[in-house]
Formats: structure tokens, C-alpha cells, sequence
């Protein structure tokens, strides 16, 4: 008995180590102009962070600091905003829009927009390269509603590949998130890779995929929901989905739609504003 008792506290407590809840802090209320920050990006060559609005807004990129100022407010003159949804950024600094959303499962025109990491001191830029590309599993335009699982907010570069993560909108939500590979290559409209799948919980308001991304030394990657964070280690290759997870309940629910890595141990969070409300610049650390 003695032995199952104390079997039984083990496994507890790598749950509880696996299950974590934790503060995140506000560092900052996000510029006023910005109401519906979709995203949450840094380059290696600014010193802002960065953000989108998503559809029905203009095709603007926004720098901020950490102060809450909006330092710069970018046009992109040659792409139309769809539905932007996140950001990304490579290890030299360019800038990438994922204009992927998709939350009836019926476009055909999902595309990635790189923005030259030159060009973010100016007001206005034009897209270098457009990557299109499609799902080869979808067959209806749009889904029927038990297949909806081609919306994505969710992406990043590694390798100078794009990996994106879906949010399920199916009618029969299961916490199902699809991991998906896009080669960099704005040749030809390119098919997506579907890579694996994980489970995120079953409740589409707590467990819907909003944001992703990588850590600076590649050893961690984080995707974001209205209140938890999971963090992916010990992966192998690009199946980041393969090694060990890790879910942190966040002390706050609020429209959580943007993430990026601040240090390899820290992510910084973004939010939606609530009706007539603030929305904040948060970290958290890891």
C-alpha cells in the first residue's frame, strides 16, 4: 500500500509539473490606434514589436514599444488584408504576414507576404514575395461544417520553411490542432505538408489556437489560446508536436492573439481590446 501511495504522489506531481498555472504581467496598454492587434512579432533588426490587424481592417503593420508608443505605422501598398492573422520573422529579420485566415473554411487565396526587414523604417512598403498555397485534404469550398479544419492564426519560419498550426472550427470541436509545412517559395501556389496533430482540450474558447512561434535557439516552441500557453521541448526534426508538452494555465482570459519568444525563457502576449477597453502588452516567463 505504502508503495502504491507514494506511486500515486509521483505521478501527481509530474502532472501538476506538466499542468501549470501561472501570473502573466502587463507591461504595457497597446496603442490606442490599435484595436484588434491579431499578432505579436520581434526582428532582429528593430527594436519594436510588432503587430497586425486582422479582416476588415487596413493593410497596415504597426511598431510599438514597450511603453505602449506607437513608433511606426507601415502601409503595404501591394497586398490586400484579407484576413492577416500573425507574424513571423527569420533569422534576418524580414518581417512575414500570414493572410491566412479562414474562418468559414472557403478561401482560395491563402497566402504568406514577406516584408523586407529594410523596409520597417519606412511608412510605406510593398510585399518582396507572395507564397501562395492550399490544403490538399480539402475538397469543398466551403467545408462542411464537421470538416472545418482549414483556419489558421498560427504560424512561424524555421529552416526557411513556414510552419502553421490550424484552429479547428469544426462543428464537432475536439481540441484537434493540424501542424502543417510550407516550403519559402513564391514560385508556384505550393501544397501545404500535413506534419501531425496535437490535442489541445475540448472547450473551443480555451483551446482554440490563436498564435505560435519558435524560440530564439530553436529549442522550444509555444501556441497561444485565450488562457493557456503549451510549450513543446525535446521535439524531433520539425515534428515540434513529438517530444514533451507542457500546458500553463494563464490567471486571465481575455482574447489572446498574438505570441512571440522575447528571450529563449520569456514570451510576450498580445491581445484583443474588449468593447471601449484597453488591450495590453503582457510577458510571461517560461
Amino acid at each position: 500500500m505504502k508503495a502504491l501511495f507514494f506511486a500515486t504522489i509521483t505521478l501527481l506531481a509530474i502532472n501538476c509539473k506538466q499542468n501549470a498555472q501561472q501570473r502573466i504581467e502587463v507591461i504595457t496598454t497597446l496603442p490606442k490606434e490599435i484595436k484588434e492587434a491579431s499578432a505579436c512579432e520581434i526582428s532582429k533588426t528593430s527594436n519594436l514589436i510588432w503587430t497586425i490587424e486582422d479582416q476588415g481592417n487596413e493593410n497596415l503593420l504597426f511598431g510599438f514599444n514597450k511603453k505602449g508608443e506607437l513608433i511606426r505605422k507601415i502601409r503595404i501598398s501591394n497586398v490586400e488584408n484579407n484576413d492577416w492573422e500573425d507574424l513571423s520573422s527569420d533569422d534576418q529579420g524580414n518581417l512575414y504576414i500570414g493572410d491566412f485566415g479562414n474562418n468559414d473554411n472557403e478561401r482560395q487565396n491563402l497566402a504568406i507576404y514577406k516584408i523586407n526587414a529594410a523596409d520597417l523604417n519606412k511608412d510605406e512598403a510593398k510585399a518582396s514575395e507572395i507564397v501562395q498555397f492550399y490544403y490538399p485534404e480539402q475538397k469543398d469550398f466551403p467545408a462542411k461544417k464537421k470538416d472545418r479544419i482549414f483556419d489558421v492564426e498560427s504560424f512561424f519560419v524555421y529552416n526557411n520553411q513556414f510552419y502553421l498550426f490550424t484552429k479547428n472550427r469544426s462543428s464537432k470541436f475536439d481540441g484537434t490542432t493540424s501542424l502543417y509545412r510550407i516550403d519559402n517559395n513564391s514560385q508556384t501556389k505550393l501544397p501545404a505538408k500535413k506534419i501531425s496533430e496535437f490535442v489541445t482540450c475540448d472547450n473551443f474558447n480555451h483551446c482554440a489556437v490563436t498564435s505560435a512561434a519558435i524560440s530564439p535557439d530553436k529549442k522550444k516552441v509555444a501556441i497561444l489560446s485565450s488562457d493557456k500557453v503549451w510549450v513543446f521541448t525535446d521535439f524531433k526534426d520539425d515534428n515540434f508536436f513529438s517530444g514533451k508538452s507542457k500546458t500553463i494555465e494563464l490567471e486571465s482570459f481575455t482574447q489572446k492573439e498574438g505570441l512571440c519568444f522575447e528571450t529563449n525563457e520569456s514570451v510576450l502576449i498580445t491581445d484583443e481590446a474588449e468593447k471601449k477597453g484597453e488591450s495590453f502588452l503582457y510577458q510571461l516567463k517560461l
